[in-house]
């Protein structure tokens, strides 16, 4: 099933909400090993965001400083605004810079302290910046298969915003489901309508879902087009602005299995490195 499958691991939303600190030269450690096993395409390493925000991420650029650059695999990090752009394009191992718009603008003013106009607003000179220095500007469409907050969502909204940020000129997206709204034939009937629509663009998958339902959802999505897949080991993380209780990720070693990478004591190799840098 491989098919140019894309792959990207997220150690940065793996741990984002644990409440312990993470000692830098651990995470350095780790995002090291995943880089140097050449198992993923891209690695969520980080975040510029306020470290009061996120206290787990306000040693991103610490981190980003020991990371051990290969050409062949991309290095990402999230901002959640316009001084986290001005400070990820200055760092040069940093290849692509990801951006959470939510269609429910209860969790985008959660997640961003700002609405989803003035966020749109804000976009125009993101992806000015990013442009201006050679970073990809890709925006996850947060709440993509509906929101516990009871905000308006379908699918044509789905639609009406991926319009209005096209008009921006960005080209890259991830369908997010940050709260587990979605279920494989929620997953198959979006992701069809928008390849089917926007076949130019890059549109991933970046789920959050229990174990026992993560390989079919993920199977929904690869058979409705989608050929870009994020998770984390073990299936960690969850985003601390969502909700309380906090949904994993979809298990990275299940999508390695899935697309066959990587031999199983490889993969073992990595789950235990994950677990050396939690503990």
């Amino acid at each position: 099933m491989e098919d140019q499958v894309v792959l990207v691991d997220c150690p940065r939303d793996a741990i984002q909400g644990l409440h312990h600190f993470i000692a830098t030269d651990k995470k350095v450690k780790h995002i090291n090993r995943l880089i140097e096993s050449g198992l993923f395409d891209v690695i969520d390493f980080g975040s510029f965001v306020s470290p009061k925000a996120v206290p787990q991420l306000a040693d991103t650029k610490d981190v980003l400083a020991g990371v051990v650059k290969d050409d062949r695999v991309k290095l990402l990090a999230i901002v959640a605004n316009l001084r986290g752009v001005q400070d990820a394009v200055q760092e040069e191992k940093i290849d692509l810079i990801g951006y959470p718009f939510s269609i429910s603008e209860t969790f985008q003013l959660r997640n961003t302290n700002r609405g989803l106009e003035e966020s749109y607003r804000q976009l125009k000179e993101m992806k000015a910046l990013a442009d201006a220095y050679g970073k990809v500007l890709v925006v996850y469409i947060s709440m993509a298969f509906g929101n516990p907050y009871n905000d308006p969502w379908s699918a044509v909204l789905v639609e009406e915003w991926i319009d209005k940020l096209m008009q921006l000129g960005i080209t890259e997206f991830s369908l997010a489901d940050t709260t587990s709204e979605a279920n494989a034939a929620q997953i198959t009937d979006l992701f069809g309508l928008v390849r089917t629509r926007y076949p130019q663009l890059a549109v991933g998958a970046h789920f959050h879902a229990k174990r026992e339902d993560s390989l079919a959802k993920v199977r929904a999505a690869y058979d409705a087009g989608c050929r870009k897949f994020e998770g984390a080991l073990l299936g960690y993380g969850g985003c601390p602005f969502a909700k309380d209780d906090l949904v994993g990720n979809i298990p990275s070693e299940i999508l390695l299995d899935l697309f066959g990478r990587g031999s199983l004591t490889e993969r073992a190799r990595l789950e235990d490195s994950f677990r050396q840098m939690i503990l």
